[in-house]
């Protein structure tokens, strides 16, 4: 009881609170029209902290990406000497023979988990954000300012950080499983199951341990991320340690398993759909990129392609969180809320109901 008392006092000196007569959203639908509705009503704020964050995001991006082109650029003039020998000779080579490839692999390496801490920290700091303008909502608390916004936010950011980086390590090991379990299919170390042969039809063991279960156990990730998908509220508006808050996170979405889902997989598609329309819609972009690399490294194709490879997909990622995190975050803030709602109008019934119970009767006349 005192542990609660302290969580209700430090909810309203942080200005955060629920309110008790919100009643939850119905449906997928409601819960998309109450959430956009948030949106709308603070897009100043909220839309304004994520351009805002956007743009560090990309500047930060592109700075780590130039900084690994940079660290691998001997690797590459080193490659492309390699094969000017060749060529020359007359000889055949392969790409990136000669102790090329490793290189290349380590500065991939740091560059990625570089980029990965980046997009954990930009999904962190915007559910944050979003869960304290969903509850600032809620109780209407009246105007939002941008710095007000991340006043607030600052201050629980190392907790959700926290709560994200211990999702993404359970929705990573799923998918980890997942990749395990088909590089072991595809190098012939499950006993009884066999890779298909050139030009030959997959067997029924091989269609199935190599293809549907790594498949199955991939589409348990969003589904597990969709469960601990309410945390970052959880441990913002109710200072839940972040163990405490993914175990909260997963009895709140027990409840409402069927609308966690939907919205799970609505908000998961609308991502891939703008990633993979984004890709598309920069290749025009890498072409001229392209260009600029065989000037800036007089011609080298391999440095460029590389490039070119990986550009399309580096600007669809730095598309998402302008065009599909306010979507994400602000439905889960409010589906957080809606069940937040739905369990204390439950607890506080059962207490009313206790108490009747315990009422002493009057005597019979």
């Amino acid at each position: 009881m005192a542990h609660e008392g302290t969580q209700s006092t430090n909810r309203v000196a942080e200005g955060i609170g629920d309110n008790p007569t919100e009643q939850p959203g119905g449906g997928i639908g409601g819960a998309l029209r109450s959430s956009l509705g948030v949106v709308r009503r603070y897009r100043g704020a909220l839309y304004g902290f994520t351009l805002r964050v956007s743009v560090l995001t990309a500047v930060l991006g592109c700075a780590i990406v130039a900084g690994g082109f940079a660290a691998a650029w001997d690797t590459f003039e080193g490659v492309r000497d390699y094969a000017d020998r060749n060529i020359a000779n007359e000889d055949s080579y392969v790409a990136y023979a000669d102790g090329g490839l490793p290189p290349l692999v380590r500065v991939g390496f740091v560059v990625s988990l570089l980029l990965l801490v980046l997009g954990l920290l930009v999904v962190s700091v915007l559910h944050t954000a979003y869960a304290i303008g969903d509850s600032h909502a809620t109780r209407d608390g009246g105007p939002l300012t941008t710095r007000e916004l991340w006043r607030r936010t600052r201050r629980r950011f190392p907790a959700a950080l926290a709560v994200n980086a211990l999702t993404g390590l359970a929705v990573g090991a799923v998918v980890m499983a997942g990749l395990v379990l088909f590089s072991l299919v595809d190098g012939n170390k499950v006993p009884g199951v066999e890779t298909t042969p050139l030009g030959e039809t997959a067997s029924w063991q091989y269609t199935l341990v190599g293809w549907v279960l790594p498949i199955a156990i991939w589409c348990l990730g969003p589904l597990l991320y969709s469960r601990l998908s309410l945390a970052t509220a959880e441990t913002v508006l109710e200072r839940r340690s972040p163990f405490v808050a993914l175990y909260r996170s997963w009895v709140l979405t027990r409840r409402a398993r069927r609308r966690t889902l939907g919205l799970g997989t609505l908000v998961t598609a609308a991502a891939v759909l703008v990633f993979w329309l984004a890709r598309y819609a920069a290749a025009p972009v890498a072409h001229f990129a392209g260009l600029g690399m065989l000037w800036l490294s007089d011609d080298n194709v391999w440095i460029t392609g590389v490039l070119v490879m990986i550009l399309p997909t580096a600007v669809a990622l730095l598309l998402l969180p302008p065009v599909v995190m306010p979507l994400v975050c602000a439905v889960f803030a409010r589906l957080h809320g809606d069940l937040r709602a739905r369990e204390d109008a439950e607890r506080g019934a059962g207490a009313v109901g206790a108490s009747a119970a315990s009422r002493p009767t009057g005597r019979a006349s």
